[in-house]
């Protein structure tokens, strides 16, 4: 089996061939519900099929993209954008779930922009309320580290890329994330157990790819989608159908965020 990082510049190597670009400035992981801002986020450079990228395989969970669109933005970056990833459920290992953040770093990139559709704790956050991560907690009991690889964490979510993002929109609140293994919803009594250790947001991915671009050097702004209630705190079921339905109604929003905040990286 090749060794992650190897593979990692391997896949860095075959998209400079393939788009003729030496390095890229920012990469963005678009999760549930945010597929839509893909297209706004300035010049299309070209894209390419994940699949045929080395390390790269095509998208289990409906509603994922399975896409590297490359863009030039406003500001004049080069911005990779994935509309697919890896989550730690589907059982492949933690390398897969990082591997296109190690990819991007591989090629270049310093900030990294990871989203997520998730459930939300506090009641004032309405299905299609975005919420700026602060910070996470990571309850998979896992991490792609190897060895005595000690990573500062205190600062996971950078402050500066959070404060860029109230300039684009003052209304975002902040709230920690807490990434559950999956890939079942989380029981009531999960819920409440997040809680009560400081989680506002619940949720199968994006802490293992922040600890990743941690170790790279490179800075993380968290955005999360609250498509549902947490399971307890409605009356409702919980199912993957009303996490696209939330996506959907909230896209032209997400999409106009992504944009305003690309536009200032």
């Amino acid at each position: 089996m090749t060794e992650p990082f190897a593979l990692a510049a391997e896949a860095a190597d075959f998209l400079r061939s393939r788009f003729d670009v030496d390095r890229i400035d920012l990469a963005l992981v678009l999760g549930s519900g945010w597929s839509s801002g893909a297209d706004r986020l300035g010049e299309p450079l070209g894209d390419v099929e994940l699949a045929v990228v080395p390390g790269f395989s095509t998208p289990v969970v409906s509603g994922h993209g399975g896409h590297l669109l490359l863009s030039r933005t406003p500001a004049g970056k080069v911005a990779a954008t994935f509309t697919g990833r890896t989550h730690y459920y589907e059982g492949r290992g933690v390398a897969p779930v990082v591997h296109g953040v190690r990819t991007a770093a591989a090629w270049g990139a310093g900030t990294l922009v990871l989203t997520n559709g998730c459930g939300g704790l506090n009641p004032a956050w309405a299905p299609g309320t975005v919420v700026l991560l602060a910070d996470h907690i990571n309850l998979t009991g896992d991490t792609p580290l190897l060895g005595a690889t000690f990573i500062d964490m205190s600062e996971a979510y950078s402050r500066r890329l959070r404060d860029l993002a109230h300039r684009v929109d003052t209304a975002l609140p902040e709230g920690v994330y807490v990434q559950f293994r999956g890939p079942q919803y989380e029981t009531p009594a999960e819920v409440r157990m997040a809680g009560i250790l400081g989680g506002d947001l619940v949720g199968m991915s994006t802490t293992l790819e922040t600890i990743a671009a941690r170790e790279a050097g490179m800075e993380v702004l968290g955005l999360s989608l609250v498509t549902n209630a947490a399971a307890g705190l409605s009356e409702s079921a919980l199912n993957h159908a009303e996490v696209l339905q939330a996506g959907r109604d909230a896209g032209p929003r997400l999409a106009a965020l992504l944009a305003g905040i690309v536009g200032e990286l």
